[in-house]
């Protein structure tokens, strides 16, 4: 105590310059050695936290879609995969024409009712397997799941055309077949990811084009099929277009890292990532995902029932084909247009834009009967693809604007599986009608009302996205108003406490 306290002026600058010093030079060293030791142990994977903070980010970082080469071909096989499975789907007007004529009794009052369960449980069921196909999808993999839903789809076309009454049909082409569609179409949209980001709106956009240039030629080419070689054999031919589909599907090269396995040891994801029910908790999600199906009830009617309504009333000489070649023209022409639209409309806004599209959709519906011209009808049909073009491109940015990005494939998987039912419903009870009362007028216009009402649905979720903002701008100002007072209040007493202790404590130095 007698030496400290005798020390010099000069004696206790070094002695303080030493002390500040030393300590900041340690600091730099232990930093150092601390940086090294992480990386040593990162690359002998012996540090559990480096590894699983670093290793995504730096995967992530490595991982660059190539933006073509083999992509240009997993995007030929995608679009024959969405052209091949909607195509047919939408032609089956075509096939209908066809299953009344071969299993029709002119004694059978619900003819046309029994009829129109055949295409509508096929369509019903590819869109009821989609939450089931993302978790195959997740768990086996893109290659996997295309190749053997396709296989899958060609059993059920084979066998529909051995088929001699409408019973087992209900089977092999509305649940077999569709079935074996639903678990090949949804692997080719999501492999588009592997090989393209900067390029995939275009992909996408040129993917989805192909339901629509089948839609356009299938009709023809069904029509001199089933005029020459008949129905069965007409079956056959398309079981080819899924064995090649079978065979696009063995070009979905995966490029992205496998997924992760769990501490077990399986590669099953757990089960909140399976049934996400967080998009449930979004008011405005739910409002969509219950207003999209309460508008598709009269949807798929005039895909199955135009074409028998158009030989009805104008004969079976009626150019009928042109109709669905109208919509498929115009459907991909709206997917480019208002898929470019919705870019510059903010947030969920872009709900409007399929307010319209259902209310178009709705009164060209109620339209079809009142046409007495064919070119009338084919006006009708211009308009209907047109907007039915902006339906479907706009479903995957409003789910993105409503659960955002990590939920989006659980909400769009969620969503076409509620579509199933309508889409399955509506058609028949359209065929019941016809067989009660004679006409499809009454059908048609009763298809309008579903998308009307589904449309004015949605009008209600810009209003409600605007009040869930408003309370959250709410709290965060309540919040930082408490944070302001609590730092005011006890900022100061901090301080003072701080620096007491400082003054108080004989070895500190500042």
């Amino acid at each position: 105590m007698t030496e400290g306290n005798n020390m010099t002026e000069n004696e206790y600058d070094t002695t303080k310059d030493t002390i500040s010093t030393v300590p900041a030079e340690e600091d730099e060293k232990k930093a150092e050695e601390r940086r090294l030791s992480e990386e040593e142990k990162k690359e002998n994977g012996e540090s559990k936290l480096v590894t699983s903070v670093k290793v995504p980010e730096t995967a992530e970082k490595e991982f660059e879609p190539p933006e073509g080469g083999w992509g240009w071909v997993v995007m030929l096989a995608a679009m024959w995969c969405n052209g091949s499975v909607f195509g047919i789907q939408n032609a089956f007007g075509i096939l209908f024409l066809s299953l009344l004529k071969e299993f029709g009794s002119e004694n059978d009052e619900d003819l046309r009712f029994k009829t129109a369960w055949v295409g509508s449980l096929s369509m019903g069921m590819i869109f009821f397997c989609s939450p089931i196909v993302s978790i195959f999808t997740d768990l086996l993999g893109c290659r996997m799941t295309a190749v053997g839903g396709a296989a899958v789809g060609m059993v059920g076309l084979l066998a529909s055309s051995f088929v001699t009454s409408l019973g087992p049909l209900y089977f092999t082409y509305g649940f077999v077949f569709a079935c074996g569609c639903s678990f090949a179409y949804q692997p080719s949209l999501v492999i588009l990811g592997h090989y393209f980001k900067k390029r995939l709106g275009l992909v996408n956009g040129i993917v989805t084009a192909g339901s629509s240039v089948f839609t356009i030629t299938l009709p023809f080419l069904l029509s001199r099929l089933l005029e020459t070689v008949g129905l069965h054999n007409t079956m056959r031919v398309l079981s080819i277009f899924m064995f090649i589909l079978m065979l696009a599907g063995f070009t979905y090269k995966p490029l992205l890292p496998t997924p992760v396995r769990s501490k077990s040891g399986s590669r099953c994801p757990p089960m909140g990532k399976i049934f996400n029910v967080k998009i449930w908790k979004s008011v405005g999600y739910r409002i969509w995902a219950f207003g999209i199906p309460a508008a598709l009830y009269g949807y798929f009617v005039p895909y199955i029932h135009l074409m028998k309504h158009v030989e009805e009333k104008f004969g079976k000489d009626a150019k009928k084909e042109v109709l669905l070649m109208c919509i498929g023209i115009t459907s991909g022409v709206g997917r480019l247009i208002f898929g470019r639209v919705a870019d510059y409309v903010p947030g969920v806004n872009k709900v409007y834009l399929q307010v319209a599209s259902f209310l178009v959709i709705g009164l060209m519906s109620m339209m079809i009967p009142l046409c007495n011209i064919f070119g009338g009808l084919i006006a009708v049909c211009l308009l209907m693809g047109l907007f039915d073009g902006c339906f479907i491109c706009i479903m995957a940015p409003i789910a993105f604007e409503l659960v955002g990005s990590q939920n989006v494939s659980q909400a769009i998987g969620f969503l076409l599986g509620m579509m199933s039912v309508p889409m399955t419903v509506g058609p028949p009870i359209a065929g019941f009608l016809r067989d009660r009362l004679g006409s499809y007028d009454v059908a048609f216009y009763l298809a309008g009302i579903p998308p009307i009402i589904g449309g004015a649905m949605l009008c209600l979720i810009p209003w409600v996205e605007a009040k869930r903002k408003r309370r959250e701008r709410e709290a965060e100002k309540e919040a930082e108003e408490k944070i302001l007072n609590y730092k005011k209040n006890n900022g100061e007493s901090l301080a003072e406490d701080s620096y007491t202790d400082k003054m108080s404590d004989p070895d500190t130095v500042i």
